[in-house]
């Protein structure tokens, strides 16, 4: 008998379903309904036993929704164990973990209270966007990188002198982490973003080592994917051959795949931690050794 219960969120239960089977665990489902008003009413089908609950919940849009249910879930699963494992395999909000302007409310901080007061007693993300959102949480709290599964995806690709390449001077430890388990050359942009507007400029100039080589944008997440196809858009002008884009979480908001194939990318992959067409590279795995 295993000593897990796993329950499945309704934003992310195929992966739920995966964990359920590796780790030899019943599955409890959500069955949610939506009133007029958006209310939630979620039902729970299934036996909880009183052992170790893990719950799973990505946090992507409707970003509030997602989060409301997760907690809902947290708070359940603490009337029958002590020990609740929370598995967020997409952190929403994580982007609002520290005051960039004045005025401005570190969100982070308020949903690291909410997850300790239903009642989680330790949190795994996935490549969250930065490590500082993990410091509000008064709990066991790991992170973990999908970086590994993207990389033997991409191994199994043909490419011509391949290239890793990371879209910003921020994301340069992540893409240079992609190479070094790829075996690759790796480069960073610069970009810079407007906290106001939100526009989003290349500051680069010229670079010839791109010419005729295949590249892979590497990215924690893409949302609306201006980062990507401003990045795309420069580096086809300067030669290169095919841009593949190798990212973790693929919200793709407002038409973002159609814009950025238009920009010039061969193939977006992404992981299952936001389910849709992109996500074919399976973390399950990873999740499990996190767990156990």
């Amino acid at each position: 008998m295993s000593k897990f219960t796993v329950i499945s969120g309704k934003s992310s239960e195929d992966l739920a379903e995966k964990l359920s089977k590796k780790l030899k665990a019943t599955i409890v489902k959500s069955e949610v309904r939506v009133f007029p008003d958006g209310e939630s009413k979620i039902t729970l089908t299934g036996k909880i036993s009183k052992n170790k609950i893990v719950i799973v919940q990505s946090i992507y849009p409707p970003v509030d929704t997602n989060l409301i249910q997760a907690l809902s879930l947290i708070s359940k699963a603490k009337e029958y164990s002590n020990d609740v494992i929370v598995v967020i395999p997409y952190m929403g909000y994580a982007r609002q973990d520290r005051e960039f302007l004045p005025g401005e409310i570190v969100t982070m901080k308020v949903i690291a209270k909410l997850f300790k007061g239903a009642g989680a007693s330790k949190l795994i993300v996935v490549d969250i966007h930065s490590l500082i959102g993990l410091k509000h949480f008064k709990i066991k709290s790991k992170n973990i990188s999908a970086i590994p599964d993207l990389v033997q995806y991409f191994k199994k690709i043909s490419l011509k002198n391949p290239l890793i390449v990371s879209p910003d001077q921020g994301g340069k430890k992540r893409a240079m982490k992609f190479a070094a388990e790829f075996g690759a050359e790796c480069i960073a942009l610069t970009k810079h973003r407007d906290r106001k507007t939100g526009k989003v400029q290349i500051k680069t100039s010229k670079i010839d080592q791109v010419r005729g080589r295949d590249l892979i944008l590497v990215d924690d997440m893409i949302s609306t994917g201006g980062s990507i196809i401003k990045a795309t858009e420069f580096l086809k002008k300067q030669r290169c051959h095919h841009v593949y884009v190798a990212c973790t979480h693929a919200l793709l908001i407002n038409n973002a795949e159609q814009k950025i194939k238009e920009s010039g990318v061969t193939k977006i992959i992404s992981t299952n931690t936001i389910p849709g067409k992109t996500s074919v590279v399976d973390i399950s795995d990873t999740i499990v050794k996190a767990i156990k």
